[in-house]
């Protein structure tokens, strides 16, 4: 009799584990992965999401002059795949966990490398990459459930940012990248597939080496004489060189082309404005 009584316990035992590994229930703190194309490479965001459920922040549940996570559960990891620039210190590619220390009127951020620790358990300065202190913004909104972001994005520069509550602060991260794209720039131009859209696009928008982007741009147009997107990009570089003669012409070029298509509207509009510019 023991001996059955026994064999249904365990069975029991067994039956409620396989119950209990089966269950998924929402997360208090559900994880986020955010992955960002910048400059050549991605930045990479693994956080967990806390929310406010009508508790004062900051403060009280995340008190200030002390290290946070920033977020909850495991501490936050960045993965940076390029080498970047942040407060003057370069930062390695790779991956980081990224610390907090809020206060009320300045904020510390930390990159450390270390990326093992449950939250600040573990946590030693002896393990920092970088420290820099920022401003905290005070948001005109209530952000329910903290949230990180990659934003302002450029070729050479990003923040990461972080909002909860009503504040949020910007860490701006760069990448020393221009001395290597133009490299790289130079190269491809030589290889059988020209990349001459691509390097315009790029010398128009970092505002160097316009007169070789006009170049460029021409070289498009003419492998591909139908492309107005092309003649839009070519009028551009002109008019930012103040040649306005080929901007005009390049700008009316573009909307004539693109006639017939489902952008005849927008590029009528876009060379009217660009011409009307130049006077």
């Amino acid at each position: 009799m023991k001996k059955s009584l026994f064999i249904l316990s365990a069975l029991a035992i067994l039956a409620t584990s396989m119950s209990a590994q089966g269950l998924k229930l929402p997360s208090l703190s559900p994880t986020s992965t955010i992955s960002q194309e910048f400059s050549t490479s991605t930045v990479e965001i693994v956080y967990s999401r806390p929310s406010m459920r009508g508790r004062k922040v900051f403060g009280e549940l995340v008190p200030f002059g002390q290290v946070w996570r920033t977020g909850a559960n495991a501490a936050t990891k960045v993965t940076f795949g390029e080498d970047v620039v942040i407060n003057g210190t370069t930062v390695k590619a790779g991956s980081y966990s990224f610390y907090t220390v809020p206060n009320q009127n300045e904020w510390e951020v930390i990159f450390n490398k270390n990326t093992g620790n449950w939250g600040a358990a573990g946590y030693s300065t002896s393990d920092d990459v970088v420290r820099l202190k920022v401003k905290p913004q005070t948001l005109p909104f209530s952000v329910e459930t903290f949230t990180m972001n990659i934003g302002n994005i450029t070729f050479s520069s990003c923040t990461i940012d972080v909002m909860w509550d009503r504040m949020m602060i910007s860490v701006p991260v760069t990448v020393d990248n221009q001395k290597r794209l133009n490299e790289s720039i130079t190269k491809a131009i030589e290889t059988p597939s020209i990349p001459y859209q691509q390097a315009a696009t790029y010398y128009l928008e970092t505002n160097q080496q316009l007169d070789k982007a006009l170049t460029y741009a021409t070289k498009a147009t003419e492998q591909n004489p139908k492309a107005f997107w092309l003649y839009m990009l070519k009028a551009r570089i002109a008019a930012k060189l103040g040649n306005k003669s080929v901007a005009t012409e390049s700008a009316n070029k573009a909307a004539e082309i693109a006639k017939g298509s489902a952008f005849e509207a927008e590029y009528a509009k876009g060379a009217k404005e660009l011409i009307e510019s130049l006077k």
